[in-house]
């Protein structure tokens, strides 16, 4: 009796979460996905090609805070050290010196003037994943390019729902001829060649995340408008809404804090499919060169690398597989969160 008492006593949400939980292949996907955003974010602490604390004949250095030149290790130069020269690392490591090296001693640029082998070279001891056509480390190209492209996704989706929820909470709300102009000029607008004007802006400007941004968000948000739209059409007839306008309740209030709370439905689920769809964007722009300006750690160009270098089986298999494991947890999320918000489900 108690246990009935206690399950219908929770809150929705409560409710939502329980039932996501159980879903574990849900569940387990957040967990990763969660571990591997942290992870990223923290990379310079995983993947540098600077040790994170050196200590040199009684002196305690940070490098990954302030560059040092050679010549405070014994060098004869007044260039940057470069840590992973034999003699630099020969002089931390003898006498009482030594120095704490990251994981991954590589860092998303770095060039290993020492190595045994011609890029790209395979995966070694030296560099766990192989390097690619330009001599960089392939597990810290993708660890960065991971946080790129999920920085990129969160961004999109983040402007996307604003954009989408707002359009769709008009059209909804109002009705009439509010919506009949929404709807023609989203038929219109989504009726534009979106790949051909990235080509032409890229063109004309200079490449870079934020112009893909502004770009792709503006053609992202009318997916989720119509949910949203539908929501609102279906929940301002019900009673809640006509007792807040007989109140003399203000539209903008009616939205934000009566009908809006209760359409958030699609717009959660929405949320992971949404986010996958943005990487996947981002990372075909990348492999077409239409993507995030030259230097920056991208699964999208490691993919062409891969194609430009068919011999070199490493580049796409462990690019493949980031960009497929990433897409297939958030994809699981999205599932365990459509089902978990289903009122039709215990």
């Amino acid at each position: 009796m108690s246990s009935s008492t206690d399950s219908v006593s929770l809150s929705p949400a409560r409710r939502a979460w329980l039932r996501f939980k159980r879903n574990r292949l849900g569940f387990w996907s957040l967990v990763v996905f969660c571990t591997l955003v942290v992870i990223s974010l923290g990379a310079e602490l995983v993947s540098n090609d600077r040790p994170l604390i050196v200590r040199y004949e009684g002196q305690t250095y940070f490098p990954m805070l302030k560059d040092y030149p050679e010549t405070t290790f014994g060098g004869d130069f007044q260039t940057p050290t470069d840590y992973l020269d034999p003699f630099v690392r020969q002089r931390l490591s003898e006498g009482g010196n030594w120095a704490l090296y990251t994981l991954n001693p590589y860092g998303p640029q770095t060039l290993n003037y020492f190595a045994k082998e011609p890029n790209p070279s395979g995966p070694s001891r030296e560099n766990w994943l192989g390097t690619d056509d330009r001599g960089r480390d392939l597990l810290a190209q993708l660890i960065y390019g991971f946080r790129v492209s999920v920085l990129f996704g969160i961004a999109l989706t983040v402007v996307g729902v604003l954009l989408g929820v707002a359009a769709g909470a008009v059209q909804g709300f109002f009705g009439g001829k509010t919506d009949l102009a929404f709807q023609r000029f989203i038929e219109i607008w989504g009726s534009m060649p979106e790949l051909y004007l990235l080509i032409i802006f890229s063109a004309v400007f200079a490449p870079s995340i934020a112009l893909l941004l502004v770009l792709l968000s503006l053609f992202g948000w009318m997916g989720l408008s119509d949910y949203v739209r539908a929501e609102f059409l279906r929940n301002r007839q019900l009673d809640y809404v006509k007792a807040a306008r007989a109140l003399g309740v203000k539209s903008g209030q009616i939205i934000w804090r009566h009908i809006l709370p209760n359409s958030m439905t699609p717009v959660v689920t929405f949320l992971p499919f949404r986010m996958g769809a943005a990487i996947l964007a981002l990372t075909s722009l990348d492999f077409l060169g239409l993507g995030v300006p030259p230097g920056t750690p991208s699964l999208g160009e490691l993919l062409s690398q891969g194609k430009n270098n068919i011999d070199a089986w490493w580049i796409s298999i462990f690019t493949f597989a980031v960009l497929v494991s990433t897409l297939l947890l958030l994809t699981f999320m999205g599932d365990a969160l459509r089902d978990a918000l289903d009122p039709r489900k215990n």
